[in-house]
């Protein structure tokens, strides 16, 4: 009827590092405990003393079972599926070999097109073919009006042939589509490029403050598993990857446009866009949805707090509970951001992170975007951007058909083994599976 106090001292004890070490008497299952109990009958103290350890083996258990969880997911969202690698391989050969791959984009008759203010002009920035084809077609396949559309295509130097073969043999007329090497744009030619060097030190600060994946799993013998992930995921490519920074030198790249809407590489359009165009933007310069607010309590709960160390001093002036907003589809004024220091303040914010060793924030260009375009932001209509569909399961196939944009951000990618199947086919839809290309690198519905 009542417990031996000695039970409740003895289970509530501190875990000395002797008891954290593997011991080869204690009962492995449930079933050798009660046996164990039942041959020694042993006294209150011994009986707590003898569950305090097989509670804390389970434990161990649990939480090594949890960290090689953490490390899989980390290994399959970072790796570049056999598949993928393949398409960029079979169209840099096709380019190689096929003059119809070459082809200009645009025509030299649609030029005037890219710096013509009356057109809806999109920027999307992706070393990916297959998801930048599934941005595109989705993109184009919505619009009212898709004469009027025009995408620029901002890729690396190694998917510059890949990405202009796809794209040349898969037209999407009447619509403008241009694609551009990093290295082709004036702006990036010139001297020095603050994007290139902070990549370069960030890439450096990290690799001496993380380690590798197996030094992280293999080091941590206390940390909770949640922060184990945390550091995996600061080793992503992704965080350090010359696309995602680029948005920041937008107004540089694009000198002659007034308004773009950026786009990344993992969203699904399923409305016409054009409409973004007739938003007031009440003078702000970056139009994106809050994510504080919201039915969904998971995905819509991020605050400041939720990116940014407020113990750190240079963090402290901001509010913790100001709403968050979010990177994936954004409209971005580009006359009024040239009259803003928001490019500088950015890049001396990411300065201060790392000579603070990655200590105000660990992850990502939405921490220094969310100081940068502080004061900034016109919050825009949720049903432009849902977010959350890489990254939990909670949402619905038909909550999610009814948002504009959706936004598979997260580790499950659709073209991932990882994606959750039953949101899968939102992204899939826009692909031919049957094309030759698809075909010959063995990419499935599922």
């Amino acid at each position: 009827l009542k417990v031996p106090e000695v039970i409740y001292q003895i289970l509530d004890e501190a875990i000395s590092e002797e008891e954290v070490e593997p011991k080869s008497d204690i009962p492995q299952t449930l079933h050798d405990f009660m046996a164990d109990i039942k041959q020694t009958t042993p006294d209150a103290k011994a009986f707590a003393l003898k569950l305090r350890q097989m509670v804390l083996l389970l434990e161990q258990r649990t939480r090594k079972a949890k960290i090689q969880e953490y490390l899989y997911r980390h290994v399959a969202s970072s790796s570049i599926p056999k598949h993928l690698h393949c398409l960029a391989l079979k169209l840099a050969n096709e380019h190689s070999n096929n003059a119809a791959a070459r082809l200009q984009l645009p025509s030299a008759d649609l030029v005037p097109t890219l710096v013509d203010n009356s057109y809806f002009h999109f920027v999307l920035a992706s070393d990916n073919v297959l998801a930048a084809s599934v941005v595109a077609k989705s993109l184009i396949k919505n619009a009212l009006r898709p004469r009027k559309f025009v995408l620029h295509i901002i890729t690396d130097r190694k998917t510059y042939a890949p990405m202009q073969a796809w794209f040349s043999l898969h037209p999407l007329a009447p619509a403008v589509i241009e694609v551009k090497a990093l290295h082709q744009f004036d702006w990036l030619s010139k001297g020095k490029v603050p994007v290139l060097e902070a990549m370069e030190k960030d890439q450096r600060v990290r690799s001496k403050f993380r380690g590798g994946s197996s030094a992280i799993v293999a080091k941590n013998n206390t940390e909770k598993p949640q922060a184990i992930a945390a550091k995996l995921q600061a080793l992503s490519p992704k965080y350090n990857s010359l696309m995602n920074h680029i948005r920041i030198h937008l107004p540089e790249l694009f000198p002659r446009l007034n308004k773009v809407v950026f786009l990344d590489d993992d969203i699904v359009i399923q409305t016409d866009l054009s409409a973004l165009w007739d938003i007031d933007m009440n003078g702000k310069v970056n139009g994106a949805v809050e994510t504080c607010r919201g039915e969904d309590s998971f995905v819509m709960s991020k605050r400041f707090k939720s990116y940014l160390n407020f113990s750190h001093p240079l963090i402290a002036n901001f509010d913790p509970n100001e709403c968050a907003w979010a990177y994936g589809m954004n409209i971005f004024d580009l006359e009024a951001w040239r009259k803003t220091n928001i490019t500088l303040t950015y890049y001396h914010w990411l300065e201060q992170n790392l000579k603070s060793d990655l200590s105000l924030w660990q992850l990502g260009t939405l921490p220094p975007g969310l100081i940068a375009f502080h004061g900034q932001v016109h919050v825009i209509d949720p049903f432009w951007h849902m977010l959350g569909l890489g990254y939990q399961d909670n949402t619905t196939l038909s909550d999610a058909e009814t948002a504009g944009v959706i936004h598979f951000n997260g580790r499950a990618k659709p073209w991932l083994d990882i994606a959750f199947p039953q949101l899968r086919p939102l992204w899939a839809k826009y692909i031919d599976f049957s094309d030759k290309f698809i075909k010959g690198c063995h990419i499935r519905v599922s």
